[in-house]
């Protein structure tokens, strides 16, 4: 597929997947989902051991291009559940399954369904300049692309509540206090510190790192005696992998790891 909407490049180990609609603060249309989708599944296909997912110019992504579903052919109201259901529900999906960490880098704006497609990523780094707004209650929608689900999750009802119905700009300095994000750095350090947690990442044992997510997001559904099964069945797997073995031989060895992520 050729990418109009998108950049993607895949470099020792790391791709990196970024919104390339700057004059629309990288907001999504149907085009930019289908390149989306496509560099995803490249992401997957071509072993990558780690995505970085960020927004061109000075946003993150605004959510929604609405001038993109204002009408339906035929000028009647856009299904906005079927888009839902054809775009963002796959997006957040396939964000969350990556058997590799994602790291959202938030370079300016998170706004909607961008905000929201950020918290699905498992690390999220945000500029000091950036900014998180659940703008749905402005529009008279609610949060999607998992919102209803991560704000509580993340935050809290109470502040998930406040984000929901009244649709502040939450500054991503305060966000990493609520612990809505992993991390704010100041914008001269940003670029820098995303680089470096990207080559951490891509030089660990990528299986563990796939399996951690698998556990701790299944965690959520499971009861304790249930997970303890998930984490011996887990270990028993990765027990016999050779990033297990090459793990135990440099720590005794007294050397650095060279990890293949298998």
């Amino acid at each position: 597929m050729t990418y109009r909407n998108i950049l993607y490049t895949l470099e020792e180990g790391v791709a990196r997947l970024t919104l390339n609609r700057p004059d629309k603060l990288n907001s999504f249309n149907t085009e930019m989902h289908a390149e989306v989708r496509d560099a995803l599944e490249r992401t997957a296909r071509e072993q990558a051991r780690v995505l970085v997912l960020t927004g061109a110019g000075r946003g993150f992504c605004a959510g929604q291009d609405l001038a993109d579903r204002a009408v339906a052919p035929g000028g009647e109201p856009v299904d906005l559940g079927d888009s839902i259901e054809r775009n963002y529900r796959p997006l957040v999906l396939a964000l969350r399954n990556l058997p590799m960490p994602v790291i959202a880098a938030v370079n300016g704006v998170a706004a909607g369904a961008g905000a929201n497609i950020a918290l699905a990523c498992d690390l999220v780094i945000a500029a000091k300049s950036a900014s998180f707004v659940q703008a749905f209650c402005k529009l008279g929608l609610v949060p999607d692309s998992g919102g209803t689900w991560l704000l509580p999750r993340l935050v809290g009802n109470a502040r998930a509540l406040g984000l929901a119905l009244l649709g502040d700009k939450l500054p991503a300095e305060q966000a990493a206090e609520w612990g809505l994000i992993w991390r704010c750095v100041e914008d001269a350090e940003f670029a820098a510190v995303v680089d470096s947690l990207a080559r951490q990442l891509a030089a660990a044992p990528t299986l563990g790192l796939a399996r951690i997510k698998q556990a701790i997001y299944g965690g959520w559904q499971r009861s304790l005696e249930a997970q303890l099964d998930i984490e011996r069945d887990l270990q028993r797997e990765l027990g016999r992998s050779a990033d297990y073995a090459e793990g135990v031989a440099a720590f005794v060895g007294k050397r650095k790891p060279t990890f293949l992520g298998h």
